[in-house]
Order: structure tokens, then sequence, then C-alpha cells
């Protein structure tokens, strides 16, 4: 009996023992990460999987953003026999997260020669090339002083701070009413603002935003606001809609009479991601976010998604390679000055999330690291300028007042000289009587040499545009309008560069002045293509020729819909049935070359008049001859089956990576101008 006894309570010591285990297992899944610690040491407590159970115990802290906890629990399942390749890994980044540099590339190493993953290799050797650059990053030299804006911080944590209009926006932890988020173990994030002028708050004012934004179970933060103060997007996430952390979707409202209206989900969100961390472009138009979604280049990517002439956000693109990494990329910030500002866990940097820059120039992206005091081995993240050379950010680093605290900087560079370029045009047109008169309503997009669009607007009343450009790189803008011919236009800023070194003030504007005429198509209407000139007697196409040629090929292609007839006329000098013949077999020789260009045959005709439809008739002078003979081209036909298809597609093409919500966004178009840049 008394042996009986022994074994029923062995088994229950065993059934206990795997009870918690798999307890820790279904909080692990659910993403009730602080619970999962708890069940996990007790795991170990009770020498049940215990290398298991200490390799998640460190993939709870790591998850719930306490990676620097983590790495004696990596150390201690590896030496309980855990050998899997992530924990290698995982416990080296966790080693760089408290700034031991030296034994995180010992374990690189010594898992590189026996790695078995091949997607866990590549991202160690990612690792290990940047730990190879960290004294580099420690030696580099800055003007940054920060401080701790200890008088909004507390023992919670405060973060992701936006200044706009007089306010100071920002997401704390602070509230007791008993939420805790389960992943954490902290209370549920809401979004406060303050009265602030610039780093000096009033926290007699310090508000939390009304409940139609701050939800009572849920995290929200990561707040941006558009320029005009009219349009707010926001993060908010773990609603208990879906498991997991992927539940953090972007949320829109729109300010009316006084009020926040209802937030509404965004189309830009990806529903099976994670979706955060957004910022506004100067101009309200370009929307930069941080998501998990399917196709990026690593855990967290950086996206930017823009808003069309009926306010609605679509276009979603990839920022690129040069900006995103293996690791994490999140909370982007576009500057005054047309820099993006980001944190990351993938370029070299000191330890977990550092803060970088990515400038545009030649065409080329340039990433640079802002080093300390700006950066620690610590998270630091979610940088705001409010002036040229001041701003915020947040930091977990020792010596703050709480978890996450709010700091402010200022750069001190003495040669500090910010130089911002425009490109500002205005759409015309020709009226009935050849005057030329503004044209609104016109759609401009601005590309970059290699066709990577870079802006697009809708011009309005005025006809005005307006697109930041970058030093010394090349443009093209195409200008389309139905019922007009698209065109297209050049426009290059190199060798147009000011030299800071002779500027005096901290910042400078240079605006460049364009201007772009669209044609009204019209069936017949005749226009003369310049300089297309042949040999005498000849109807080969000259070198030159060609050149003007090439205008009329890039018409085609930008004008789909339509289809010409194109024509040589001579003079009235000569036989008029050789000038018949003659001006046939040039235009048939024009026409043969556009063809060879590309252009479907069944889109243009060649026509040949001779010397019947002279432009002046009794032409006595060389220059009224000259008058006479020329090449032009009319549209003979407009297909506007085409031109809806075209605009379809073009419709499609903004919707990808866009998903329809029931509650549908409010229209509002925001004032034609632009700031986006690509960073591909």
């Amino acid at each position: 009996m008394k042996n009986l006894s022994l074994i029923i309570i062995g088994f229950l010591l065993l059934f206990n023992s795997c009870s918690v285990y798999k307890k820790a297992e279904k909080k692990f899944e659910k993403g009730e990460f602080n619970s999962a610690i708890n069940f996990y040491k007790q795991a170990v407590e009770k020498n049940d999987n215990a290398a298991q159970a200490l390799f998640y115990t460190a993939e709870s802290y790591r998850l719930s953003n306490r990676l620097e906890i983590a790495a004696p629990y990596y150390e201690a399942a590896i030496e309980s026999g855990y050998q899997e390749d992530e924990v290698f890994y995982n416990y080296a980044l966790a080693l760089k997260a408290n700034s031991d540099y030296k034994n995180a590339k010992e374990v690189l190493e010594s898992y590189l020669l026996k790695a078995n993953n091949p997607e866990i290799k590549r991202l160690a050797e990612f690792q290990l090339k940047n730990l190879y650059n960290i004294d580099e990053i420690l030696e580099d030299q800055t003007f940054y002083t920060v401080k701790n804006l200890k008088d909004i911080n507390t023992s919670a944590a405060e973060y992701a701070p936006f200044f706009h209009d007089g306010e100071l926006y920002f997401t704390s932890t602070r509230d007791e009413d008993g939420r805790v988020y389960k992943a954490t173990g902290d209370n549920f994030s809401d979004i406060y603002k303050v009265d602030s002028k610039g780093a000096n708050v009033d926290t007699t004012e310090i508000e939390k935003l009304p409940s139609i934004i701050n939800w009572t179970d849920a995290n929200e933060g990561s707040v941006a606001i558009d320029g005009r103060g009219r349009t707010m997007v926001f993060a908010r996430g773990n609603t208990g809609k879906r498991k997991g952390l992927n539940d953090v979707n972007l949320y829109i409202t729109r300010y009316r009479n006084g009020n926040w209206s209802e937030p509404e989900l965004m189309r830009i969100n990806d529903p099976n991601a994670w979706n955060s961390t957004p910022a506004f472009s100067e101009d309200g138009r370009t929307l930069y976010f941080s998501s998990t979604r399917e196709g990026g280049f690593g855990g967290v990517d950086l996206y930017s998604a823009t808003v069309n002439s009926r306010g609605q956000w679509g276009n979603v693109r990839n920022l690129g390679d040069k900006i995103n990494t293996p690791e994490d990329e999140m909370f982007p910030s576009a500057s005054q000055d047309g820099k993006l500002y980001f944190s990351s866990n993938g370029h070299p940097g000191l330890g977990k999330l550092d803060i970088f820059v990515a400038e545009r120039k030649g065409g080329d992206i340039t990433i640079s690291h802002l080093g300390k005091p700006m950066n620690s081995n610590k998270d630091d993240f979610a940088v705001f300028m409010y002036s040229p050379d001041r701003g915020f950010f947040s930091s977990d680093r020792p010596g703050g007042e709480g978890r996450d605290d709010i700091y402010t900087f200022k750069n001190e560079d003495p040669n500090l000289k910010i130089v911002n370029y425009f490109l500002a045009g205005v759409t015309t047109t020709n009226n009935s009587n050849d005057e030329e008169v503004i044209l609104p309503g016109a759609n401009v997009r601005i590309f970059s040499q290699d066709s990577v669009l870079l802006g697009e607007i809708l011009t309005g009343q005025d006809g005005k545009f307006n697109f930041r450009v970058s030093e010394e790189e090349d443009y093209f803008i195409i200008a389309e309008k139905d019922n007009y011919f698209t065109t297209r236009k050049t426009f290059s800023t190199k060798g147009k560069s000011l030299d800071k070194s002779k500027l005096d003030a901290l910042i400078t504007n240079k605006v460049f002045e364009t201007e772009i005429l669209l044609e009204e198509i019209i069936l017949d209407k005749a226009f003369e293509l310049e300089n297309i000139y042949y040999d005498f007697d000849s109807a080969n196409i000259r070198a030159d020729a060609a050149i003007e040629l090439d205008k009329l090929v890039t018409i085609l292609e930008d004008n789909p819909p339509i289809k010409i007839e194109l024509s040589s006329h001579t003079d009235a000098r000569g036989d008029a049935a050789y000038n018949q013949e003659l001006s046939k077999r040039r235009a048939e020789s024009a026409v043969a070359y556009i063809i060879s260009q590309g252009i479907d045959p069944s889109r243009i005709r060649a026509r040949g008049y001779g010397e019947s439809q002279l432009i002046i008739q009794d032409a006595k002078t060389e220059e009224e001859h000259e008058t006479n003979r020329r090449t032009e081209f009319k549209v003979t036909e407009y297909d506007k089956e085409i031109a809806r298809r075209i605009r379809e597609q073009e419709e499609a093409q903004f919707k990808k990576g866009t998903v329809e919500v029931e509650i549908k966004e409010e229209k509002e178009v925001p004032e034609a101008s632009t700031d986006e840049f690509d960073f591909n």
C-alpha cells in the first residue's frame, strides 16, 4: 500500500509538471509572454523539458521586447542540450543587446561552423558582418546632445513622440486602471497629448485622447497627423479579435467640427500581418509605415502608400533593400529637409533598435547611423524632428524614469546647413484662339531616370504642382488628362546644387520652375514635327531627323488610345507629280522608322501630300519655301475603350496591396503638392 501511494504521488507530480509546461506553451502560442515566462520557469524548476523551457523563457523575453534579459536563459538552454540553430543566433543578439560584442561574435563564428538552417545561417552571417563594424561606429564623432524629458516620463513606458501645432503627442502605459496586456505584463498603452513649446511641456495639461481613439482593452500608439491637422493615422492592436501579435493595424480618422471622427481600418493594412508606426510626409500625401506582410526583406519592413485625388490610400510599395534588411525596420519619420529617419536592428548598430537616416542624392540612397549619444546598446527609436536641428526620440537606455522614456535632442554641428530643392510648375494648354491658358485637373507624376515613380499629384484650379527633388539627379515628368495628349518632360538637378559653404542661413530653399503644355486631342488637327530634314532628293532618315521622330515615338507610347497619320509636304518648286511621289516616300520612310522603334503598324499610316497643301501659296523666299516643306501628324482615331481599360489598369495598380473594408474611408483631397521619395 505504501508503494502504491508513492507511485500515485509520483504520477501526480509528473502530471502537474507536464501540465505546467503545456500551460506555458498555450500562453506562448497566444502571445501572452509574461504569463508564459512564469510557467516556463516553473517547468524548469520541475526539470520537465528543462532545455526547451529555458529556450522559450528566453524567447518570451525577446518577443516582449526584453532581449537583454534573455541572454542567460539562452546560455542555460544551450548548456542543457538545446542545439537548434535559432538558439545560437538569438543568444548572439541578446549578448549584443548587453554590449557584449566580443562574445556575440564568438557565438556566431562558432555557430556558422555547424549551421544547418540556411535561413538562420544567412541571418547569422549578416549580423556577424554588422558586428565587425562596431568599433567604427563607436569611434564616429557626432554633435548631438540628448536630455531626458523628465517632466513627461513616468515609471511606466512613454514613447513614440509626435509634435504638431503646439502639442506633443505620445504613447504611454501610465494608466493604472487594472487592464494588463498579457504579452508584457504592463498596462495597455494609450495616446496622450500635452501643450508644448518645443521641448518645454506644460505638465498640467497632459490629456488622454478620447475613448473614440483609445479603447479600453486595446493598445493604441504611434500617432501621425498630417500638416493641416485634418487627418490622423494611428496603430491599434491586440484587440482580441485575432490571436497573436499580428493583431495590429492602422486606423484613420478625420477632424470634423472640433472632434475626431470614428476611426476606420485603412485599406493598406494586410490582415495577416502586423501593421504599425505610421508617419506622413510633410505634405500629407505619402504615408510611411512598417509591416510584416509577405514579400518583404525581413521580419518588419518599411513601406509607403500614397493618396489619390479621391482621398483613397493605395500604391503600397516596399521601400527596397537599401532601407530594409533581413531584420526589422520600423518607426519611420520624414523630416522637413526630405530625409527619412527610421529605427533598425538590421543595419550595423550598437545593440537592439538604433536610429538611422536615409538620404537620396544623385539617384542613390545613403544610410547613416546617428551614432552616440543618439544611439545606445538598448532600443533607440521613434525620432521626430520638430525643427531642422531639434527633436524627440524614445529609448529604454539605463538612467531613465521608466521602461521607455522620451528624450529631446539637438544637433549642434557648427557647419549644419540644410538646402531643400523643389520643382514647381504649372500645367497649361492652348485655347481655341491659340492662347496659352492654365489647365486645371491634370494628373502630374514625377519619375526617377530609371522609371521609378517618386510622386503624383492632381493640379488644382491654378494648375500648379510642386515636387521635392534631390541633388544631382535626372527626372522625367508625365502630365495627363482625359482628351489631352499625355505629355512628357525631362528635368535635371545635375550641376545645380548650391555650395553650402557659401550659405549663411540654417535653411535655404531652392525652387526650380517649369511648365508643361498639354494639347487637346482634336481629330484631324495637324501638328508639325520640327527639324525633320532630308538630304536633297532623298527619303532616307537622317540622324537629326531620327531625334525628332523619337519624340513622336514617345507621344505614341504615352498615348495608347490614339492612331495617327504622318504626312510629308514639299514646296511648290519642281514637278508636282515628282513632289507627290517624293513626299510619299519620305512619309513612308518616317513611318518605317517609327515602326522599327516598336510602335504597332496599325496605329500609324503614311501620307504624302506633295505640294497640294501649301501653307504659303505664292512662296518666294527660301524661308517661305521652308514653311511649306514640313512633316506633320494628326490624330485620326481616339479609342475611348482603350483609354477606359488603361484607367482601370492604373486603378488596379494603385489598389495593389490594399484590401476592401466594410467601413469606407471618407473622401478628402489634400492640396496639390507632394514630398514622396522613393527609397528603392
